[in-house]
């Protein structure tokens, strides 16, 4: 606490105010777009779509240095590539006989490739580490508004659509059997990770977006018993490790990104381990006893 009162009052620490509201704001979408992915278990998918992304970015960096177009900028190229992924990813879920885990480590393997061939075409030098592994204390005013705008594009498409989502989440074939078009609802979930993946692209970075994305839903289903729950809670924890993060990297000098994911790894152990803590005495215990 007495780390946000110091930011935030502070007119000199212009940046990490920045970085703590992009935190933020961005929880709200790494919270509800997290918890579905965590339910129907596609976390594969969004790690396909998040590295796929890097091919984007790179390519965006060698068109705008090459031909002079400065508005396509990174970002614009990682919101195309991430929507491309995700729609390509539910067109052969859907129609191609092709096994989905063979195609979901091409997209990711062929995403990353080419972004780092794209990346070494770009005249000039691009350091490819703060797209890798992020670099949230470098937030801008802009890409503040553009994380407040995309984070409540997804949290109002969750609301409007909510039980639909849910429903398809949870049973896919009960919805199927009342006639309604689940692939449109798994499409819109796949675009919302894309969308999602993109506002993470600054915080976490490429590499680590799949730890962020299940990680704080994940703690968050250990300790609730319903969905609605579960997305609040996530929200709130993925805040928390956000701004846990960025107080650990500022204070001991360390990479924002790893630092957040250290901190909710850390935590998602200690709720697994207190949760299933007597289920593993017990475990032990009939262990012993056998061998007595």
């Amino acid at each position: 606490m007495n780390f946000l009162v110091e930011v935030f009052s502070d007119p000199t620490l212009v940046f990490l105010k920045y970085s703590l509201l992009a935190g933020i704001f961005s929880s709200f979408a790494f919270g509800i777009t997290g918890s579905y992915i965590v339910v129907k278990r596609i976390s594969y998918m969004a790690g396909a779509i998040s590295h796929s992304v890097l091919g984007g970015i790179g390519f965006a960096l060698f068109i705008s240095a090459k031909f002079n177009i400065p508005w396509i900028t990174p970002y614009s190229g990682a919101v195309a590539a991430s929507i491309f992924s995700a729609v390509l990813i539910w067109f052969a879920e859907k129609y191609s006989k092709e096994r989905l885990d063979s195609l979901l480590g091409a997209v990711w393997a062929t995403g990353m490739a080419g972004g780092i061939i794209f990346i070494a075409l770009t005249p000039g030098y691009i350091d490819p580490m703060s797209y890798l592994f992020g670099n949230i204390l470098m937030v801008t005013k802009t890409d503040l508004i553009v994380i407040a705008l995309f984070s409540s594009l997804i949290c109002f498409t969750a609301f409007l659509f909510q039980n639909k989502l849910i429903a398809a989440s949870f049973d896919e074939e009960f919805l199927k059997i009342r006639g309604v078009r689940t692939d449109i609802y798994n499409l819109m979930l796949l675009i919302m990770t894309a969308l999602t993946i993109v506002l993470m692209i600054r915080i976490v970075g490429i590499i680590m977006i799949i730890a962020m994305l299940t990680l704080p839903p994940a703690s968050a289903s250990r300790l609730s018993k319903n969905f609605f729950s579960m997305s609040i809670l996530s929200i709130v924890l993925s805040a928390f490790f956000v701004i846990s993060g960025i107080g650990i990297s500022f204070k001991y000098d360390l990479p924002g990104g790893p630092a957040i994911i250290l901190t909710a790894g850390v935590f998602y152990f200690s709720i697994l381990f207190l949760t299933s803590k007597n289920f593993i005495i017990q475990y032990l215990g009939n262990l012993f006893k056998n061998k007595d």
